[in-house]
């Protein structure tokens, strides 16, 4: 009898088993990311910017080598960037403070990017500094159908001249088959000090939110992304009030965008740059609400983090705890940047055939 009840739990606990695991769900995981690569400028002087006066230029020797290894780091944190989860570098990432189309090729060809195939899409900028933005894309996941560089028209307060300054590059295509929609921004700088310089980022806020109405009014389930390092807090005017983003997804409504970094800035304390012993959380993801239904047959929103390996950190001098930079004090550190990567990462249900 004792023997006959052992069978019989045996025999319900494996029905119990065989069930549970046929009906767990499983899932395709991808990286989506951003990174700010902090001064990515080649060696070579180019007449048509002002690329003299980036930190490489204003090396006196050892050019060549320090960009080798400034590319070896830079390939590294992207290698990097959404592993964990996905075991693969990101299928999408938006970059920003590079010279030219270049240094991205030198970028993707560099061995630990080279077996990714990785795309370009890059436009020159109008940037008084010479920089611009762009998105690399795994050719194999993501296929690009439209690109677009929208320029960003902004004048000083005192002056009323024309502040030249980086264009919003928009890239529409299509990640392993869903359609989605992604804006790379380098919002203006703090110079002069946020309050006098804030309607600049005001005026790139409302460019982005041009660019989305255009994408929701053709298609109002339009899968937007929205990247880049606004230097801007998420709690800023220009996120909070012209882009209205929400900090509480379940609020975001149907052409709304919620912003996951807000909560990691306002409840966390965390940042992707430091300045004097203080953190700001510039750099940002957010998606729009399509993105964040639960019907998981296309790719939609799972989770955002910052991308802040110890390695990633300064362990010494007077940047100690901040973004390991590469450039400090005129000279080369044999850091990173200064301003840790975000990401977020995407999911979708892999069904049995």
């Amino acid at each position: 009898m004792k023997m006959n009840r052992i069978l019989l739990f045996s025999l319900l606990f494996f029905i119990a088993f065989n069930a549970y695991t046929q009906n767990e769900k499983r899932y395709k995981i991808h990286t989506v990311a951003f990174y700010n690569l902090e001064n990515l400028f080649d060696t070579i002087n180019d007449p048509n910017k002002f690329d003299e006066r980036s930190p490489i230029m204003e090396l006196n020797s050892d050019r060549a080598k320090i960009y080798e290894r400034k590319l070896k780091n830079m390939a590294r944190a992207v290698a990097d960037i959404g592993s964990d989860q996905t075991n693969n570098s990101p299928a999408i990432i938006g970059v920003c403070e590079i010279e030219n189309r270049k240094v991205l090729e030198d970028l993707v060809n560099d061995p630990l990017l080279l077996g990714k195939d990785y795309g370009i899409v890059h436009f020159e900028s109008p940037d008084a500094r010479g920089i611009d933005v762009a998105l690399l894309y795994q050719k194999a996941l993501f296929q690009p159908i439209n690109s677009k560089s929208h320029e960003l028209f902004i004048y000083d307060d005192l002056s009323r001249k024309r502040v030249f300054t980086r264009n919003q590059l928009l890239v529409s295509g299509k990640l392993e088959g869903d359609l989605i929609h992604v804006i790379v921004n380098h919002w203006p700088s703090r110079s002069g000090g946020e309050a006098r310089s804030r309607s600049k980022r005001v005026g790139a806020a409302k460019l982005n939110k041009r660019i989305i109405d255009s994408l929701q009014s053709i298609d109002p389930y339009a899968k937007v992304f929205v990247m880049g390092d606004l230097n801007d807090n998420p709690t800023n005017a220009s996120v909070k009030d012209v882009l209205k983003a929400h900090s509480n997804r379940k609020k975001v409504p149907l052409k709304g965008i919620y912003n996951p970094f807000e909560n990691q800035f306002k409840k966390e304390g965390l940042g992707t740059t430091g300045y004097r012993d203080s953190w700001s959380l510039f750099d940002q993801i957010m998606v729009t609400k399509p993105l964040l239904d639960k019907d998981f047959s296309s790719f939609k929103y799972y989770k955002a983090g910052i991308h802040n390996k110890p390695y990633l950190v300064n362990r010494r001098g007077r940047y100690v705890g901040y973004p390991f930079r590469s450039f400090a004090d005129g000279g080369y550190t044999g850091g990173f940047s200064d301003h840790f990567p975000v990401y977020v990462y995407v999911i979708r249900e892999v069904k049995d055939e």
